[in-house]
């Protein structure tokens, strides 16, 4: 049995990772977060310690130290984006592997960053990268190796999730916090792209604001048009009025439904973190590099067949 930490324990994604850590026959021992909303805790482990300021959470894991039964081994971060790198680092330097939400950090300098203290600690950052464990999208990569075709797959993303007023007020709606729309609800899904298609050859913003983005993304083996949008009104009206999310992805115009199981692999994550088959720090890279072009590129109108349909909506 692993003795884990988890730092951001009252944040949206928490749950997933406490759930892991049981479903996994694992010990939560201590929590951190500097707000006090965590009652879920009770229900998966009550016994846990829990801080919210970060000085004493850290000197408490100093002293589970001392003691090998009680040491901590791994430290889960789900806190907002841009404390990912400060949290990592402080795992790795209290001798313990980390687990961390995506995106694991903004930019590919931060990434080397997180390398050098790898090397500095002996200890390992991995990213839950959960659409990799899909079998939908498993089944899809398969399909696409085995094939021999001379032109590109066809490919167009759409992700709609409606989010209300309090998104703005929160650090999701501050892009120095959250790094913006396509970072924060896109990256999974461009990692997934990299995963069933290939190196990215091309990466063409098209549109970006507060609350949506549109582009083009060109990999070995698909052409990519996608469209992200926390905006509800952006629903198409087959859905509107009857759920808040929309997510859509086509390969050569057949739909690929993966919803299904898409709140269940946080766990498959850890048991293959735990096995020792992790993604780590240059498995996220690409898609650090991805978001990371696209928050720092202009807009620009489309070449022929690269936009996607909702873009006619907002320009």
């Amino acid at each position: 049995m692993k003795n884990f930490a988890l730092i951001g324990a009252a944040g949206y994604i928490a749950p997933r990772h406490m759930k892991a850590i049981k479903e996994t026959g694992n010990h939560l021992a201590v929590g951190y977060d500097i707000n006090d909303s965590v009652g879920i805790i009770d229900s998966i482990s009550p016994q846990s310690e829990f801080f919210t300021e970060f000085e004493r959470f850290q000197e408490h894991a100093w002293q589970l130290k001392r003691n090998p039964e009680t040491a901590l081994d791994y430290v889960a971060v789900c806190s907002p984006n841009y404390l990912h790198h400060a949290h990592i680092a402080a795992g790795l330097r209290l001798g313990c592997d980390v687990i961390c939400e995506k995106p694991l950090v903004p930019t590919p300098e931060l990434l080397d960053e997180l390398a050098l203290i790898e090397r500095e600690t002996g200890k390992r950052a991995y990213n839950i990268l959960q659409l990799r464990h899909h079998q939908a999208i498993l089944d899809l990569k398969r399909k696409v190796e085995q094939e021999s075709r001379s032109d590109k797959h066809e490919v167009e993303l759409t992700y709609i999730t409606s989010r209300g007023k309090w998104y703005m007020e929160s650090w999701k709606g501050d892009p120095r916090k959250s790094f913006g729309v396509a970072t924060n609800i896109g990256v999974h899904f461009f990692d997934m792209l990299h995963f069933i298609f290939g190196k990215l050859q091309k990466n063409v913003l098209h549109y970006a604001s507060n609350d949506k983005a549109a582009g083009y993304l060109e990999y070995e083996k698909a052409r990519v048009p996608w469209f992200l949008s926390i905006d509800a009104g952006d629903l198409p009206e087959s859905v509107k009025g009857k759920q808040p999310t929309y997510r859509s992805i086509t390969v050569d115009g057949n739909e690929i439904e993966f919803s299904g199981g898409f709140t269940d692999l946080h766990t498959v994550s850890y048991q293959e973190i735990l096995a020792g088959r992790g993604y780590g720090i240059e498995d996220a890279r690409h898609c650090v590099e991805t978001v990371n072009t696209i928050r720092s590129a202009q807009a620009q109108a489309p070449d022929t067949g690269e936009a996607h349909p909702f873009l006619n909506k907002l320009v």
